[in-house]
């Protein structure tokens, strides 16, 4: 019986040692890890290092360059070439041209095209008591004449000639200067001609960028009378009249003689065309009293002083046979700025100061063309 009670425990004894050594290992480990790990400590810090800064490279020296002035002249010159009819003339090309500038010839650079070129026009109605019989009419061709020429591009300003130069309108579209002329009244005073070109002329350089063609369109007989009211009223403290004066319609004042009248318009018409070339404006007057001027020889002297303006700008000066004639004319003046010839080309005049310098432009393979062109300019401060 003993023997069988050993053979029974001995088994399940050894499965008890061997369930207290498995706890003992499972409880100890964690206990050794532990140990160990606080053994090791923890890690070291990863270690930083400071970048050393990049050396800013010196900087390179630019190259050093020789500063070469260039001072040029470009001069550009409105032409307008027609044939014995009064008709323009059209395709010509920068070979048929030939320039001159103070006698010496001059390299024609480019022929512009006068639809890219825009313009400002100054148009200036006269609304003393010589026209005032005719106004109505003229307003009416005036107006008309500014919506057929003015492109969206270009602009008018609008003055009336009056006893002294009044400004009706500064630039603007057609639709805008063309209701100003429609809104002009006539008045019954002294005509101050001169005056009014001149303010109009110092408008446009004022205020008309280069690259822009500056015109001036005039309806008036060119009959300056206020300067010579204005001389008379200087010489009346001092008498007697001088020989040949008249008393003025008011009976104020005596007119200064014809001799002296003579003098003032002289160096009224002198003044006006000195800056309206120095100002590069082409000139157009139309003078609404017809054929009759000719009856009167102060009338015709006047005429003349409108052409010279022309000639002298190179514009042109017209003389309806009568107040019919006027939308003709004014068609005939739009043809002429729309089919100008617009030659360009740089001065080789070396010459120092701002004189006057004179321009001339022929077509010499074809002599039998009427060719217009301002006589000449004065330099622009380099």
């Amino acid at each position: 019986m003993k023997v069988a009670r050993k053979t029974v425990f001995t088994p399940a004894l050894l499965v008890a040692a061997l369930a207290f050594s498995f706890f003992l290992t499972a409880l100890l480990a964690p206990v050794s890890d532990a140990q160990k790990s606080k053994e090791l400590g923890p890690p070291p810090p990863v270690p930083r290092y400071k970048p050393k800064p990049t050396p800013t490279p010196a900087p390179t020296p630019e190259p050093e360059y020789e500063v070469v002035r260039i001072t040029s002249n470009l001069v550009m010159v409105p032409v307008s070439v027609t044939d014995a009819s009064g008709n323009a003339v059209l395709r010509l090309t920068q070979k048929d041209f030939h320039i001159e500038e103070n006698g010496r010839p001059q390299e024609i650079t480019q022929i512009g095209d006068p639809e890219h070129v825009p313009l400002d026009i100054a148009l200036l109605i006269d609304v003393s008591a010589s026209v005032v019989a005719r106004f109505d009419f003229e307003q009416q061709a005036a107006a008309a004449f500014l919506k057929q020429v003015l492109k969206p591009e270009d602009r008018a300003t609008v003055l009336a000639i009056d006893q002294t130069p009044r400004m009706i309108q500064q630039f603007a579209p057609a639709s805008v200067a063309a209701q100003s002329v429609m809104n002009v009244t006539a008045a019954k005073g002294y005509t101050a001609f001169y005056d009014s070109v001149l303010m109009a002329a110092k408008y446009l350089d004022e205020s008309s960028p280069t690259g822009r063609r500056r015109i001036v369109v005039v309806i008036s007989d060119g009959d300056d009378t206020a300067r010579i009211v204005d001389a008379s009223a200087l010489t009346t403290a001092t008498p007697p009249p001088s020989p040949g004066s008249q008393p003025t319609p008011d009976g104020r004042s005596r007119l200064i003689g014809m001799e002296a009248q003579l003098q003032v318009n002289q160096q009224g018409l002198l003044e006006t065309q000195n800056e309206v070339q120095r100002s590069e404006i082409t000139f157009y007057s139309i003078n609404p009293s017809g054929e009759s001027l000719k009856l009167n020889a102060r009338a015709s002297r006047a005429e003349l002083g409108l052409e010279r303006l022309a000639n002298a700008t190179g514009g042109a000066a017209f003389v309806p046979r009568d107040e019919s004639g006027l939308p003709v004319i004014f068609n005939r003046i739009a043809s002429e700025i729309r089919s100008q010839y617009l030659l360009q080309y740089y001065s080789n005049n070396e010459a120092a100061g701002r004189a006057f310098r004179r321009i001339a432009v022929t077509t010499p393979a074809r002599p039998e063309l009427r060719v217009r062109s301002r006589e000449g300019y004065y330099p622009k401060a380099k």
